[in-house]
């Protein structure tokens, strides 16, 4: 049974941070024992006394979710104890050890890769798994999981359902960065997986120019594949604008070819009004309960929640379903990732024996200037997952 708590400009240059990639460590079980009828004290640890922009409004918001969590939780008690990693790797390492040192029977955080590899390898010795806000699966494995969205996932989830549709000859277009080539990575060890053929893959340098001089090789590619879908890696603030509106333009365009992202699409919703983004597909969690959140959010704090805070939130909610359960080894890697999942704040989500994580995500799709739900997303892991 499935565990739940109750609830531009045209182009931007820079690099995109490394979200995802492949070739992850085994799991291997870890885990202190508790007593379930008592506090359990859980450390959280937030980017608090970064310089970098944002990181104090996303630190704010991990520990207002956090506590929102808390409030929500039946029967179980939680002593919350939170600790600053100022943003980098080794006030997070630190962080980690005072937290061990006091007590923490898991860590919740912290946000970065870096960091949370430098916390969890810190506490690997002393049996306390980690929970991180991270998306890069690089660093899963062992005591450490990523509660952040992942590459993978997503495109599991698109390269399935293209597959279903009868869309099965998938062109990737990605840029030459390390994001745009994890992103192609993830892309296509899903089709490895699935149904649907590979017929091919288009870089382009991560620039104005290089995009447009990409253009004619992806038709050409595109054309030579066969290609019905075309799965791209890029972000609103990249190169999404730009390609959405010079491959229509070049003749590849739909119903002949559908295009898929890989990135949120309606992130900011201006983006909702490109000519070339109509009828394209990407996926997101459940609309109707990241509305539920923000408004509870907003509710008890006057304001809405960072796109990341929701993950405290399932942190909490899954380390308080499993100490509800009454066991001793209730934080233990083999019952973190027990198969059924537990209900976030943003629909079902499962951690996986390689640190990594798994979440139900819906297919949407944009039609004039709005996002509509094409693939409702899953309620329950029972026939879905890979």
């Amino acid at each position: 049974m499935l565990t739940r708590i109750n609830p531009a400009r045209l182009f931007l240059k820079g690099a995109v941070a490394a979200l995802a990639a492949l070739g992850l460590n085994a799991c291997v079980e870890t885990g202190p024992t508790i007593s379930a009828s008592q506090p359990v004290p859980v450390a959280l640890l937030v980017p608090s006394g970064s310089a970098a922009s944002g990181d104090k409004v996303i630190a704010q918001s991990l520990e207002n979710a956090a506590r929102l969590a808390m409030a929500d939780l039946q029967g179980v008690q939680i002593d919350l104890r939170v600790y600053d990693t100022e943003g980098n790797a080794d006030a997070a390492q630190r962080a980690a050890v005072r937290a061990a040192d006091d007590g923490a029977k898991i860590i919740l955080g912290p946000l970065h890769g870096e960091a949370a590899n430098a916390a969890g390898k810190a506490v690997a010795g002393r049996g306390i798994n980690l929970l991180s806000f991270s998306n890069n699966t690089t660093i899963a494995g062992g005591n450490v999981f990523v509660l952040g969205a992942t590459f993978e996932n997503t495109a599991d989830r698109l390269v399935d359902f293209a597959a279903r549709q009868g869309r099965r000859n998938i062109l990737v277009v990605h840029a030459n960065t390390v994001s745009g080539q994890l992103g192609r990575n993830a892309i296509v060890s899903a089709i490895n997986r699935s149904s649907a053929r590979h017929v091919g893959t288009v870089a382009y340098e991560f620039s104005q120019e290089g995009v447009i001089n990409a253009v004619g090789e992806i038709k050409a590619a595109a054309e030579q594949g066969q290609a019905d879908t075309i799965f791209l890696t890029s972000d609103t603030s990249g190169a999404l604008p730009l390609l959405s509106q010079m491959l229509p333009e070049a003749g590849i365009s739909s119903p002949t070819v559908q295009y898929v992202g890989l990135t949120r699409w309606d992130i900011p919703s201006q983006t909702l009004a490109l000519p070339g983004v109509q009828g394209g597909w990407f996926a997101r969690p459940d609309a109707a309960l990241t509305q539920q959140f923000q408004t509870r959010y907003a509710q008890a704090y006057g304001g809405l929640p960072h796109a990341l805070g929701g993950l405290a939130y399932d942190g909490i909610a899954a380390i308080g379903a499993l100490v509800k359960s009454g066991r001793s080894t209730a934080l233990t890697t083999s019952a973190l990732t027990q198969g059924a999942g537990f209900q976030g704040v943003n629909g079902i989500f499962r951690l996986r024996a390689n640190g990594t994580n798994e979440r139900g995500l819906a297919v949407v799709s944009i039609r004039d200037k709005q996002v509509v739900t094409i693939d409702p997303a899953p309620t329950s892991f029972g026939g879905f997952g890979f």
